[in-house]
């Protein structure tokens, strides 16, 4: 069957900074980013014709382009599937900034989805614009006649965490304490109807403890 990948972007001059960068175009990537992209690519060649898709980010956009010159695919740019907004938090890498914005992201792992960053987003307004790009590619390509298609969508640590756990149901202090790396993917299936949860970073499941990425220090992992 196939499956949907969600796929974090590559390491950006804001990662390494631990700045909260989440307006677009925002930040390109390093040159370590870009040798992330190109091995993500290498490591994960696809079996079969994939579907490529971005955000609208410049460095999800990069990474999306090096994995499709790997693999000789196009790519889709959607909008919508973009980084949570942090509004007022944004470009500081200061401790409270970073306080703010964690306690925000561990309320709306526990079902807040009306708490709001200052001057930014709540988790129900996320799910208004990621979800129905997600729900329009799983009706296109996975779902699509006969076994469908593997869709692979570079977007962001944070929106992707959330998104996913929102989609297969995962415990709350799984996917708020389990982060991504730079290019780390969640893989998901979806199945009569549910999404089924089959890899998240580097954990194969159970998906139900805290299980954190190792060297993962960027508040938006």
């Amino acid at each position: 069957m196939a499956r949907l990948h969600l796929v974090r972007h590559g390491e950006t001059t804001s990662n390494v900074m631990r700045r909260l960068d989440t307006a677009l175009p925002g930040a390109a990537l390093t040159d370590f980013g870009v040798r992330q992209g190109v091995r993500f690519a290498l490591e994960n060649p696809p079996q079969e014709q994939v579907i490529l898709v971005s955000s609208q980010a410049r460095r999800a956009q990069q990474t999306a382009e090096l994995i499709g010159s790997v693999w000789d695919v196009g790519l889709e740019v959607a909008d919508g599937i973009h980084e949570v907004q942090v509004g007022d938090l944004e470009d500081r890498s200061d401790d409270d900034a970073h306080g703010v914005f964690k306690d925000i992201v561990d309320r709306w792992h526990r079902g807040d989805l009306d708490a709001r960053l200052p001057g930014g987003e709540s988790l129900a307004m996320v799910y208004d614009r990621y979800l129905p790009v997600v729900e329009d590619l799983t009706g296109r390509y996975l779902t699509g006649p006969g076994d469908g298609r593997d869709v692979y969508v570079v977007s962001h640590g944070a929106a992707i965490r959330l998104i996913a756990a929102r989609l297969a149901g995962v415990d709350p202090t799984f996917a708020a304490g389990t982060h991504l790396q730079n290019t780390g993917s969640i893989e998901l299936e979806f199945v009569d109807g549910l999404w089924r949860l089959h890899r998240w970073g580097a954990v194969t499941g159970p998906f139900g403890t805290e299980v954190d990425e190792p060297l993962v220090t960027d508040p938006m992992g």
